[in-house]
């Protein structure tokens, strides 16, 4: 038997030097599209793959054959919806703004209510320049992803993400219960059976994210909201840490063939060695400059240089850190719920900083509040050296400790948390500061102009219009939740 050869030619050398950075910045564009086409195209069939076995699993109950043509049928209406979905292009037009009901340093937050079924999310928006400017692009990214991946009924819900060419969208359920910022100026301290119950429901939130390979990093009162039963959520995963490739900042570096920039200096902590500057000596006798303090706490939750006082000291001194970080921030609130302040606090940043960096001088329990023994060795067991504290080999041993006995981490949502907040409507936001924020109305049209005005602009811009900077580094940030159910 006679073999057969082919001869081939060799393959032309790949010299991109030589092309014009139009044809560079149209293979960059091509080569994305194409791994997010074929990406979402896999994962969307396994998804429908997933749905037809469950349906096929109901079909085989004996105790559901008299309704086995109700389910066939539905089931079929449900991916013919699937379908539609995806057919659906999302834009600002097809929501009409309510009111401001956060605002940060790079976005907003509204509270928006959908034209086509009248129902309310939390849309958040990120300004594009923004994001490149201060390279926050991996950032952007692992937030997306984060709560993109997450399905846990203690992480707030992600429903659909897009983009003009201004900004990126992220729309939430809107959780009206405020966060647990708001609870602790109300109240000041909490009891230790409060403070337990909020610290599992955070031990959970945490370890949800912990098992997608994300680090929060940013674990604060204020990103622990509140939904209609009072139970928690975490939010905000704006400095959240990835693993992946798109979630270091090498890999927009490269993509945009841009040198190595410094980071911006003001998300450096700044003085971190200042004795010059007075701190707040919080005891309870003074409890008009820690009014003073609360009250300030919200203003620097809006600004760049945001709110350090639970950020891990690792995190700080440019060293190494893991998951660890995220449960000395739990250790701080725990500590916040049951004395009334952060155990860092001070009256400038940079000061907090300080203290933080040599935590082993300035941690402290006030000697005029005693707190039980098992609450203050598991406090002290999370603000310490990482390679000691508690969590460092998974939440299981913070659930294990003393302070936890009898809690029920699984039944959690069953029982009634200890504030219900009083809702008037599906829009009360009497639980958020939003007689502190702006309130403009020029991000969303008027429920009377029907977003016409809108829409026009989005379809006058396309994708071609867009520089390699604006449009290569959020390929892909598009998505969209679809919510099955079953009759």
């Amino acid at each position: 038997m006679s073999s057969t050869t082919f001869d081939f030619s060799p393959l032309p050398e790949q010299r991109s030097e030589v092309y014009g950075p139009n044809a560079n910045y149209n293979q960059k564009r091509c080569q994305q599209l194409a791994q997010e086409f074929f990406r979402d195209g896999v994962r969307r069939a396994r998804e429908r793959n997933e749905r037809q076995k469950e349906v096929g699993k109901r079909l085989e109950d004996p105790k559901l054959q008299p309704r086995r043509e109700q389910i066939w049928a539905h089931s079929g209406k449900l991916e013919a919806k699937y379908l539609r979905f995806l057919r659906t292009k999302e834009g600002l037009s097809n929501y009409e703004n309510v009111k401001t009901i956060g605002k940060g340093y790079f976005g907003e937050v509204r509270l928006v209510r959908k034209r086509q079924d009248g129902k309310v999310y939390a849309l958040k928006r990120l300004v594009k320049t923004e994001m490149i400017s201060k390279e926050q692009l991996p950032r952007v990214r692992a937030e997306r992803d984060a709560l993109a991946e997450s399905d846990s009924e203690w992480v707030v819900k992600l429903f659909t993400t897009f983009q003009d060419t201004t900004s990126l969208y992220m729309l939430m359920e809107f959780l009206p219960g405020g966060d647990l910022m708001a609870m602790l100026i109300t109240y000041e301290i909490f009891s230790e059976d409060i403070t337990r119950f909020y610290a599992a429901e955070i031990i959970n939130a945490i370890e949800a994210i912990h098992k997608l390979g994300f680090i929060h990093r940013d674990i604060k009162p204020d990103n622990i909201l509140l939904d209609r039963g009072g139970h928690i959520k975490l939010a905000d995963f704006g400095l959240s840490k990835g693993f992946r490739k798109n979630h270091d900042s090498k890999f927009y570096q490269d993509l945009l063939q841009q040198q190595q920039q410094p980071p911006s200096l003001s998300y450096r902590p700044q003085n971190r060695n200042s004795v010059n500057i007075d701190e707040i000596s919080l005891t309870v006798s003074n409890r008009a400059q820690i009014n003073d303090w609360r009250r300030s706490r919200r203003v620097l939750a809006y600004s760049a240089v945001g709110t350090p006082d639970y950020i891990a000291p690792e995190l700080l001194t440019y060293r190494g850190y893991s998951f660890e970080a995220d449960w000395w921030s739990l250790g701080t609130i725990i500590y916040e719920c049951l004395i009334g302040w952060p155990p860092f606090a001070a009256e400038h940043p940079h000061d907090t900083y300080r203290k933080i960096v040599n935590w082993q001088h300035s941690f402290f329990f006030p000697d005029d509040i005693q707190l039980r023994p098992n609450a203050a060795n598991l406090i002290k067991s999370m603000v310490c050296n990482s390679d000691n504290r508690l969590g460092r080999n998974g939440a299981a041993e913070i659930k294990a400790h003393p302070f936890f006995e009898g809690v029920d981490f699984n039944g959690l949502r069953r029982i009634r948390a200890p504030f219900v907040p009083p809702l008037t409507s599906d829009v009360d936001t009497s639980f958020f500061p939003v007689e502190q924020l702006p309130q403009t109305d020029n991000l969303l049209p008027a429920a009377d102009n029907g977003g016409a005005a809108t829409d026009a602009a989005t379809s006058s811009s396309t994708d071609d219009a867009l520089t390699p900077e604006m449009f290569l580094p959020f390929l892909g940030y598009t998505f969209k939740r679809f919510e099955k159910s079953f009759v």
